[in-house]
């Protein structure tokens, strides 16, 4: 006997790619697609903590409209990238949304000291994962902030994912 069953509507690809999980402590830096806020911070659930950390206020109102839409809590904040506002090993994954290319436009003295402050704030044993366009940049970037294990996990449908992690001590 066959039943049909209703299946949830497909996640999006970025979501998915990030790997992050019910009960996580997640930080999104920067924002470039605004959705993805409020689909991370679902992922994590009552028992984790969501946090995004942006540079100008436009950001922050588009990602504080996102979590309600979404209906979920955000720990948001206004900050410099470089200078991010949170206690040491803090984090269990970063996601680091560039599809734009913010990330990617920085020439490397600027995008080091955010890929640091990034590399601070993760836990050890805890990974990034950065969601570029095509061109994107961070495999390169990221080993010279202190990353362990880079590497491109996928290209499709005009994003690169990539991963790097941090250390356990």
């Amino acid at each position: 006997m066959f039943f049909l069953r209703k299946t949830k509507q497909q996640e999006q690809l970025p979501i998915s790619m990030s790997g992050v999980r019910m009960g996580e402590r997640a930080l999104q830096i920067g924002i470039d697609d605004p959705s993805l806020t409020g689909a991370l911070a679902a992922k994590v659930g009552l028992s984790g903590h969501a946090a995004v950390a942006v540079g100008d206020d436009a950001a922050a109102a588009s990602a504080r409209k996102a979590a309600e839409k979404a209906g979920v809590l955000v720990d948001l904040h206004v900050a410099p990238l470089h200078a991010l506002p949170f206690a040491d090993d803090s984090f269990d994954v970063i996601v680091m949304h560039s599809k734009s290319g913010w990330l990617t436009s920085l020439d490397d003295a600027s995008r080091q000291p955010i890929l640091r402050e990034a590399h601070r704030v993760l836990r050890g044993g805890g990974r990034l994962i950065a969601i570029e366009g095509p061109t994107g940049s961070a495999a390169e970037a990221l080993p010279g902030a202190g990353f362990k294990a880079t590497r491109v996990l996928a290209e499709r449908d005009g994003y690169r994912f990539t991963e790097g992690l941090k250390a356990r001590i």
